[in-house]
């Protein structure tokens, strides 16, 4: 699992990508600040949002911050950094460092990868640095993947089971792929 260009990962299991969109958008909620990763998972749940009053929401992905802009309700910032071309999303210092100046109610976060023993993992260091970052000023993370990603192992360790609170995928919460993670996450 390596890095994927934003527009291969977008058009991608895009049924179940807008399932798990779904899912979250009661998640969001009114007022305070969330973040949203530079995920194509996330970058739906963007584009989709209604109905939110006072929400600010943080992101390290352009297209994501693009697909906040005129939603009403909503401020978007962006965290800067530098372009991870490939992959579309900000990384570095200074998208780490802004990233630890927030205070999150929530943060949603996909993964590249998904093990009930290792967490989250990512194609890069950089990646996971910033996640990690994001990680750590919010109230509550919420972990947005595909079934596709169950029981894979990303070269970059990210969140720990400890750190994340709801796994959300495109699947039934009984679905039999999901009993792995039954001990550690609550599911939706």
């Amino acid at each position: 699992i390596g890095p994927q260009p934003f527009a291969e990962r977008f058009s991608r299991h895009v049924r179940a990508k807008d399932r798990i969109a779904a899912k979250l958008a009661p998640l969001v909620g009114d007022g305070g600040a969330v973040g949203l990763d530079a995920s194509s998972t996330l970058q739906r749940l963007a584009a989709n949002l209604r109905e939110v009053r006072d929400l600010t929401v943080v992101t390290n992905g352009q297209d994501t911050f693009a697909a906040l802009q005129d939603r009403p309700g909503v401020t978007a910032l962006l965290t800067g950094g530098r372009l991870d071309a490939p992959t579309g999303s900000l990384v570095g210092p200074i998208a780490t460092r802004t990233a630890r100046e927030l205070l999150l109610r929530r943060l949603f976060v996909s993964a590249a990868a998904l093990h009930p023993a290792h967490g989250t993992s990512e194609a890069t260091l950089e990646d996971a640095e910033v996640k990690l970052a994001l990680a750590d000023v919010a109230a509550e993370v919420i972990v947005a993947v595909d079934s596709s990603k169950l029981d894979q192992r990303a070269p970059a360790r990210a969140l720990g089971s400890d750190q994340v609170k709801l796994l959300v995928t495109e699947l039934d919460p009984g679905d039999a792929r999901l009993d792995a993670y039954r001990d550690h996450w609550e599911l939706l």
